[in-house]
């Protein structure tokens, strides 16, 4: 059985690749925080063999996301039930409007990794 999110191929010019986790510590269907040196923590989720990586902190108020319910590929937040959508970050339901940050997924030999924005 294959668990690996696809991997995605992409210029590394002008950010870091950052180490997440194995994609296996990922349950399927579901979400895991991963905190970083010097960076916010982020939620990596895994759909349908797909994985995404997203700010872990709800934009309306201080929750975790990876705490919250999966359903459909949105993610409910635990605070107010508010939702966004897990590949766009797009808010989805009140009281939630403020858009997520997303940040790419990159799969290689069962990793996790991301890009982040090199700071100036």
């Amino acid at each position: 059985m294959n668990n690996a999110c696809p991997r995605t191929e992409a210029p590394v010019q002008s950010r870091t690749l950052i180490r997440l986790c194995k994609i296996e510590d990922i349950p399927e269907g579901s979400a895991l925080q991963v905190t970083l040196p010097e960076h916010a923590p982020l939620a990596v989720f895994r759909i349908a063999g797909e994985c995404f990586v997203t700010d872990d902190t709800c934009t309306h108020g201080n929750a975790s996301l990876s705490e919250g319910d999966i359903e459909d590929g949105l993610v409910i937040c635990p605070f107010h039930s508010g939702s966004f959508d897990i590949r766009t970050g797009e808010p989805v339901d009140r009281p939630c409007t403020k858009k997520l940050q997303t940040y790419e997924a990159i799969a290689d030999e069962g990793v996790l990794y991301t890009a982040l924005p090199m700071h100036e």
